[in-house]
């Protein structure tokens, strides 16, 4: 895959992960922070790190950001700050550009302004923490949109051996996608001979199906 540009504003706890994450994946990762003890920090991890206040769209220009294909507004102590970064990338020409959000009220104004993809990651983090506390055999989940998802779910003792068929997957129309077995990724048919305790099996289907079959495992 061919290695990204991103710029990621705002080096605390969320963006310092992103920005280390994506350079750790191989793209080519500037980080932007006004405080310099945050950037200093990253400064042997990321590819360039500049001190600026990203209100200053000149400061913004002059760090070169508008070579960038994407970037991530990561700033969430200072909503003025975090609404006019986004609107000075936007105006700059990146492409593609993320942000996180405070609440539903600046949701909506980041949508606005012409935000790709606005970011709730304590609101993220808490629905992955609830739906594994609800069903440990849930081990995650991604929303498709629409109401769908796919969730990985791992095989209780009390199916080993069963078929895949014998699981009443269609009376929950939820659809198996695949199966997991160790690091060997099988198709439904290859796997319906039998699945065995600690196979995950990934599933589509809706909410509420999805949930009334993890609660019947």
């Amino acid at each position: 895959m061919k290695s990204k540009y991103v710029a990621v504003i705002g080096l605390g706890l969320f963006g310092s992960t992103v920005a280390k994450a994506l350079a750790g994946f191989g793209d080519h990762v500037l980080g932007i922070d006004i405080d310099k003890k945050r950037a200093s920090s990253l400064a042997d991890e990321l590819n360039d790190v500049v001190i600026a206040d990203c209100r200053d769209e000149d400061a913004l220009r002059e760090a070169g950001i508008d070579g960038y294909d994407t970037a991530v507004v990561a700033i969430g102590e200072d909503l003025e700050a975090n609404i006019i970064c986004a609107m000075n990338v936007k105006m700059l020409g990146v492409k593609t550009i993320w942000a996180k959000s405070l609440s539903q009220t600046h949701h909506r104004i980041l949508h606005k302004i012409g935000v790709d993809r606005v970011i709730h990651p304590e609101e993220e983090i808490g629905q992955h923490i609830a739906q594994a506390l609800h069903n440990p055999l849930v081990r995650d989940y991604i929303s498709l949109g629409n109401g769908f998802y796919i969730v990985d779910v791992q095989v209780p003792d009390g199916l080993d051996g069963f078929r895949l068929s014998e699981t009443e997957l269609e009376k929950y129309e939820v659809q198996c996608l695949g199966v997991m077995r160790g690091s060997t990724l099988l198709s439904p048919q290859d796997a319906d001979s039998t699945v065995k305790s600690g196979d995950k099996l990934l599933l589509l289907g809706k909410r509420d199906n999805l949930q009334r079959y993890g609660d019947k495992l």
